[in-house]
């Protein structure tokens, strides 16, 4: 059954004086639209993933995409494949004519957690992973969730922009700098993990704790209306993302197709 939102005068009222106080007196602040969530499409029964010693259950074993799917999609897009035990994405995957892209999500709302993977990225690569998204028709899953940054930073042009070098990997993405900033550099693999416990966010980086946050707090709609996803430039991502998961606070997690090749590999889940 498809989920229909829309906003009532309460929330449009919430979102006036937010932006009004944000902008300055007499400033028109422009409402968000009406979203669509998806949910006719499959999920993944997580219980039938064999779990680890830590009892972590394994998404991604490095022989099936068994559970994973396109973000909006019933398939996964041609453009991500199983290579030398890797999740890949290819930019330019050999012997695939018009190969299709898009983001690819592990098909299961996941709400407390603690997700770890390991990823390398091509020279001058860009890529992302979200988490909490949930499915919107006709928007990109960014709109609805906190990115944590993949990147080159030596060589990408995104490494020096933002603010304080909030776009580099590790960061929550143009919002709140990884530091320690220990990156490894392009074709060497990074150790990542992201915990959610009850809207606290931390993100780790080759070991080392680089970003934390906490969620749906007067700090988290100030960080929003600091970057590009602020009521005032963005009133549908501003919404959704002050707002992630909605009434359950859960959602999916995936990887991006920024268009640049990257690897992924021993993806895991603990649930909290």
């Amino acid at each position: 059954m498809k989920n229909k939102i829309a906003y009532g005068l309460s929330a449009a009222m919430m979102v006036a004086v937010l932006a009004c106080s944000a902008q300055g007196k007499g400033s028109f602040v422009q409402q968000a639209p009406n979203y669509e969530l998806n949910t006719s499409l499959p999920k993944a029964d997580i219980k039938t993933f064999k779990k680890n010693k830590s009892g972590a259950y394994v998404l991604f074993d490095g022989s099936s995409l068994n559970g994973w799917r396109g973000y909006n999609k019933d398939h996964v897009p041609t453009k991500w494949s199983i290579e030398d035990g890797s999740l890949k994405f290819s930019k330019k995957p050999e012997g695939v004519e018009k190969a299709e892209g898009g983001d690819i999500i592990f098909a299961h709302d996941f709400q407390n957690f603690e997700f770890e993977f390991e990823w390398k990225i091509s020279h001058a690569g860009n890529s992302g992973v979200f988490f909490l998204a949930k499915e919107v028709k006709g928007q990109p899953i960014y709109i609805s969730s906190p990115e944590y940054q993949l990147l080159d930073n030596d060589n990408h042009p995104d490494a020096k922009q933002g603010v304080d070098d909030n776009r580099k990997s590790g960061s929550l993405y143009d919002m709140i700098p990884a530091k320690p900033q220990n990156g490894k550099p392009a074709g060497e693999w990074n150790k990542a993990k992201i915990v959610v416990n009850n809207g606290k966010v931390t993100h780790y980086q080759n070991g080392a704790k680089v970003v934390e946050y906490t969620l749906w707090t007067p700090e988290w709609t100030a960080l929003l209306q600091s970057s590009k996803f602020s009521q005032a430039k963005w009133p549908l991502a501003f919404e959704l993302l002050n707002h992630v998961g909605g009434k359950t606070k859960s959602g999916v997690v995936g990887f991006q197709d920024h268009g640049d090749d990257v690897w992924i590999k021993n993806v895991t889940m603990k649930v909290l």
